[in-house]
């Protein structure tokens, strides 16, 4: 898999520059990269070892600083090879996921194209999920397109126009989930990232609000294959579970905490069932869609995980996001009940309350985020330089 990209990549002329990041890897695979890079005589290349020392300086910089760039994974990845990119003076950056099994070098050159060729703020891959005479993409077909028609639905009745807009750009994008995207500098410099498994979703979010120009590209009609997760039904830190739950929280965040989305206690419990009429409707599609097309189609599979895991991942959001009014609600309750109470209450017992109750929801439905390049080259003026000083060390390093 890796190695077929590694073939396609050597041939790429325009690239001025290959950025592996590579996260929780011991020295001895930073240096079995090394050399399968050199096997594939790729010359512009860089190893960004996330946990080697040079590279370790730089997280530890940026967090002495207040920026928290800690939790591993892509979002933590991304976020440092994006500022190495700044730092090596590059005009539009492009990201490829390392574990597509079907890569050719056709869909870099249709990816970077809008943004490079056409002026184009930001580009997003899309294709078509269908192999070995099935459906894939469960998670973009069974959970967020519904999820996304559920919430439209609500927004129109209620006319709230500020919520639609945002929904809507969304919808409108063909595969919403898909990692392999590009930016001109001048954006990605202001984009924030988040680190778990919304990390698609957010840089969505992201791109509306600040991204004048936005391009979808069909980067290719053959067959597209990545890494496929487990549901992992009975455990919500892992797999389609916590996937599931991450790309929930992450867009009603969004809504609720930046973008000032008001609601009720019944809200999610509301949204569920409209989701699940929508995501029941969609399943028969599928299935009919099968039928005719002469495709393999477990609908028995797709409703269990629609009701057993997709379904609660919003209940399980709507949790996070209300209990905090719901307890509050009843504390102050209680003491303005009792005359017990008054005293503490002239102390300002009732504004403490509320105090915590907001710095609770914040802290639990807080999605984990990077900051902006832009923000961290403010506060750490020297910060590209110090990047440009371990990348000729590491350079140095993987000769």
């Amino acid at each position: 898999m890796f190695e077929n990209i590694l073939k396609h990549l050597s041939d790429v002329p325009y690239l001025s520059q290959i950025i592996f990041g590579l996260d929780r890897a011991s020295e001895a695979e930073a240096f079995l990269l090394k050399d399968l890079i050199k096997e594939f005589n790729i010359q512009n290349s860089l190893i960004q070892w996330n946990d080697g020392p040079g590279f370790s300086k730089i997280y530890h910089r940026l967090n002495e600083a207040g920026f928290n760039i800690q939790e591993p994974g892509k979002g933590k990845n991304m976020f440092l090879s994006f500022g190495i990119a700044i730092a090596l003076g590059a005009e539009s950056i492009g990201l490829v996921d390392a574990d597509i099994r079907t890569f050719q070098r056709v869909q870099l050159d249709r990816l970077f194209y809008p943004v490079v060729a056409l002026n184009y703020d930001f580009a997003k891959s899309y294709y078509a999920r269908i192999m070995q005479s099935a459906m894939y993409g469960r998670v973009k077909r069974l959970l967020l397109d519904p999820l996304l028609l559920a919430l439209k639905r609500k927004f129109t009745e209620s006319r709230e126009e500020k919520m639609l807009r945002l929904i809507d750009f969304l919808v409108g994008f063909r595969y919403q989930l898909s990692g392999e995207v590009a930016f001109h500098v001048d954006l990605l410099k202001k984009m924030r990232f988040a680190t778990n498994w919304g990390v698609e979703i957010f840089t969505l979010i992201e791109v509306f609000r600040k991204a004048s120009s936005v391009a979808q590209v069909m980067i290719t009609r053959e067959p597209f294959d990545h890494k496929h997760q487990d549901v992992s039904k009975d455990d919500q830190t892992r797999g389609l579970n916590r996937m599931a739950i991450d790309i929930v929280t992450t867009l009603m965040n969004a809504l609720v905490i930046e973008e000032g989305l008001e609601i009720s206690d019944t809200f999610f419990r509301d949204l569920s069932i409209t989701y699940l009429g929508i995501a029941d409707a969609q399943i028969k599609k599928y299935s009919d869609d099968s039928s005719f097309s002469n495709l393999h189609y477990d609908r028995d599979s797709e409703e269990i995980l629609v009701r057993e895991v997709f379904r609660n991942s919003i209940l399980y959001a709507g949790e996070l996001l209300t209990s905090p009014y719901r307890m509050t609600e009843r504390l102050l309750r209680l003491v303005n009940t009792y005359p017990e109470f008054k005293p503490f209450l002239d102390m300002g017992l009732a504004e403490t309350i509320l105090a915590v109750e907001s710095k609770a929801k914040q802290s639990v439905f807080e999605t984990p985020q990077t900051v902006s390049w832009e923000r961290v080259i403010n506060k750490l003026p020297r910060i590209l330089y110090d990047l440009i000083e371990v990348v000729e060390d590491e350079k140095r390093r993987f000769v």
